[in-house]
């Protein structure tokens, strides 16, 4: 049996047999290692223990479909001829991943031999070693490394890896024929190269990547005889490529795989349309293994780089490389599915140290702090983050607001937005039935940031609007406080935050309060008409569900003036701002009769010469229809009836329907009327409503064709009919028997 060379390209496992009670018994700990067995010629998968280094299992890969991967971190498999059940808990998820490809290759391998056995059996399988590497038998070298069937790589693989001196050989002829710029030569040392790259050999990249080889493998990989100038890779390293050590790394390994890794990426770029796509997935193999591993052991350096970072003392440069190795520890966290690790650092601190970053005067700072806590977010940590929200005493929130705000350029502040939702949201736990605990803790971080925050956003609304509409001059501006405007990108997103907080405010009680939502119209006056379209979705967001102190506020402060004042500036142009404005009438028209009455009475001189629209005749008619129902009343009559019986407004024409109200049409008392009318403005059961969504075109053509938003006819009847079906469903649901629970799996190991 061939021992493991290298004990630091092996993965931790766990061995696991299944004994005669259907329990697993754990064999012991080692490392794991796919290596080529000389004496049977077979490929073999070996563990070795991890404290006094004896075998604890040696397996001979075979070509059936034996082997099975459960949950990414296990490999188990039967062994007829032993009539044993076998497997292998890998600690790291990659390790796991990298083996299976391995033997997933070997297996590929074992079934193309069995049928080609014969015909490509090659000569290199009587060698006993590998011909002298000098310049003369490079042809012969370049035959031997390109021109073998799949069975004599892993011949070739333990050829090379037995001949200590073979590279340091190779190189040496290399540097011969770089000296005299021997182009035929050095064209065929690319092709070795080349060629021993691609026997996917984790061994021989560990010694291709070493400190004394890899500049030169380098150079040789810059004489492509496809590519017509040499290229200067080796330059490219010697000048740029500086590894700084952010916090000072004592673990020699650490240290190898983090640079075994970097120039494992390198060297997969420089190949990248060389070599196949077995070769790449090997290197992204390597490297997610050694990812983890890095990972793994560096976590308990991490605070002392938290220490470095709360430091005054610490310079800016420093600084600026804590932060940029925080980045990248977190990114390979992600990468390698380590979310305990990321809980760790939580438990020890890192939003604290985000806060601390997020106050850097550095934009770029700024920046990758906001994109680690993206990516903690990414980890389902969203709990944790909002457990750390609503403490009094933290700066977070704030603070990504206040960053929110500012101009960062290449549309970063939609990141800033994201995580503010998220958090406002519980967006990432949709799924998880909340606790009265959680609702709790939502509901506080949403009156903290309606109390705090939300005053910020609309002041900065209104520092960025004209005085007047369309005024774009030099002091046209309203100055609120410091404010001095903000970009239309920084806008539209505060709108989108807006809107998401009107939906989650039940009794949207923040925006009734300090004519909040007649300065967020101020964006009206802007001459942006994508500004103006999201002012409008923000009033529609607002009405999205129905409330009588909403009702009363758009009536009573006159709302809707500046929208239906830009609606008819604007002139009926099939743009956003049009679109918007047809679907807030839309949702009006069917679903708030006061507000129909409202719009009519007080702005139909307006939007008469718009009467041609289909939407505004179907406003209309609605409207008259109120009026034709009801008859001549008081105002104060009129008004209740009509929220009263909003929901009939929106029934079909069906004679029973008209012959009842008829029947039921008796002079009301506007007191007694007050007190028996539902608080419900309500017509039909309301979708939730996305402002970031635009309105569908759903009429048909014949009737809808003159608007740039079509919508449907009213359709309570069908509406009827669907809730007497769904009610007659559950009905006879009632009574119907449980169901079992669901199938058992099979224990896991």
């Amino acid at each position: 049996m061939a021992t493991p060379r290298n004990t630091n390209s092996m993965q931790r496992v766990k061995v696991y047999r299944l004994n005669e009670d259907g329990q697993w018994d754990d064999q012991g700990t080692g490392h794991v290692t796919m290596d080529y067995m000389e004496r049977s010629g077979d490929f073999g998968l070996y563990v070795i223990d991890e404290d006094d280094n004896s075998t604890l299992l040696v397996h001979n890969i075979s070509s059936e479909n034996i082997y099975k991967q459960q949950e990414d971190s296990i490999i188990s498999w039967s062994e007829p001829k032993h009539s044993a059940q076998l497997a292998l808990s890998f600690q790291e998820t990659a390790g796991c991943t990298f083996v299976w490809n391995q033997i997933s290759s070997m297996q590929r391998i074992l079934h193309f031999d069995s049928l080609h056995s014969e015909a490509f059996h090659n000569v290199i399988s009587e060698l006993k070693e590998l011909p002298d590497v000098n310049r003369s038998n490079l042809p012969l070298l370049l035959k031997v490394v390109t021109e073998n069937c799949i069975t004599d790589q892993m011949r070739l693989t333990e050829l090379i890896l037995k001949d200590a001196t073979f590279f340091q050989k190779l190189m040496d002829v290399f540097d011969s024929c770089d000296n005299v710029k021997d182009v035929a030569d050095l064209h065929m040392i690319f092709k070795i190269v080349k060629g021993i790259i691609s026997l996917n050999s984790s061994q021989i990249l560990e010694i291709i990547v070493g400190d004394q080889l890899f500049m030169k493998i380098i150079g040789c990989l810059e004489y492509d005889p496809d590519v017509p100038q040499s290229q200067h890779q080796q330059t490219m390293l010697r000048e740029h490529a500086v590894f700084k050590e952010a916090i000072p790394i004592k673990n020699a390994l650490v240290l190898s795989k983090i640079h075994q890794t970097y120039r494992l990426g390198f060297l997969k770029d420089v190949l990248t349309n060389v070599v196949d796509a077995a070769t790449t997935t090997n290197l992204d193999s390597v490297i997610d293994a050694n990812n983890a591993t890095i990972v793994t052991l560096l976590k308990d350096d991490i605070q002392e780089l938290f220490a470095r970072l709360r430091s005054p003392s610490t310079s800016d440069e420093s600084r600026n490389n804590l932060v940029h190795f925080l980045h990248e520890f977190c990114s390979l966290c992600k990468s390698t599915k380590k979310v305990s690790v990321l809980r760790e650092l939580i438990s020890d601190g890192l939003f604290d140290i985000i806060a601390v970053i997020l106050k850097s005067p550095d934009k770029k700072l700024i920046l990758m702090g906001a994109e680690i806590l993206s990516i903690v977010l990414a980890q389902d940590s969203l709990m944790l983050l909002c457990s750390y929200v609503v403490r009094p005493e933290t700066p977070l929130l704030g603070l990504l607001v206040k960053r929110m705000m500012e101009d960062f350029g290449d549309k970063m502040e939609s990141l800033f937005v994201d995580i503010i939702q998220n958090v406002l949201e519980f967006r990432g736990a949709q799924n998880v039935q909340f606790s009265d605990k959680q609702k709790k803790m939502q509901g506080m971080i949403l009156d903290t940031f309606c109390e705090k925050h939300l005053p910020e956003l609309v002041d900065l609304i209104m520092a960025s609007c004209p005085e007047r509409p369309g005024d774009t001059s030099e002091g046209a501006f309203v100055r609120v406080g410091s404010n001095r405007g903000a970009k239309p990108e920084v806008l539209l997103h505060i709108c989108q935050l807006l809107c998401s907080c009107v939906q989650l405010d039940p009794f949207r009680t923040n925006f009734l309060h300090n004519n909040l939502t007649e300065k967020v119209l101020l964006l009206t006056r802007r001459k942006e008409k994508p500004l103006v379209a999201a002012a409008v979705r923000f009033v529609r967001t607002l009405l999205s569900v129905h409330d009588d102190n909403v009702q009363s506020y758009i009536v009573e402060s006159n709302t809707l003036k500046p929208i239906i004042d830009v609606f008819v500036a604007d002139g009926h142009q099939d743009n956003l701002l049009t679109s918007a404005v047809l679907e807030l009438l839309e949702h009006i028209r069917k679903k708030n009769a006061v507000l129909v009455k409202y719009v009519v009475d007080t702005f139909w001189d307006q939007l008469a010469p718009f009467e041609h629209l289909p939407s505004l005749q179907d406003f209309k008619t609605k409207y008259e229809k109120c009026l034709e129902r009801k008859g001549p009343k008081s105002t104060t009559d009129d008004q209740s009836d009509m929220r009263q019986d909003g929901r009939a407004l929106d029934e079909e024409k069906s004679p029973s329907a008209s012959c009842q109200q008829m029947e039921e049409a008796e002079p009301h008392n506007s007191d007694v009327a007050a007190a028996s009318s539902t608080p419900s403005t309500q017509m039909e059961e309301d979708e939730p409503y996305n402002p970031d969504v635009p309105a569908a075109s759903s009429a048909s053509p014949s009737k809808r064709s003159g608007g740039l938003v079509d919508y449907e006819d009213d359709e309570d009847e069908q509406e009827k009919r669907k809730r007497q079906k769904l009610s007659s469903t559950s009905e006879g649901n009632k009574n119907s028997p449980e169901q079992g629970g669901e199938a058992k799996e099979p224990g896991e190991l």
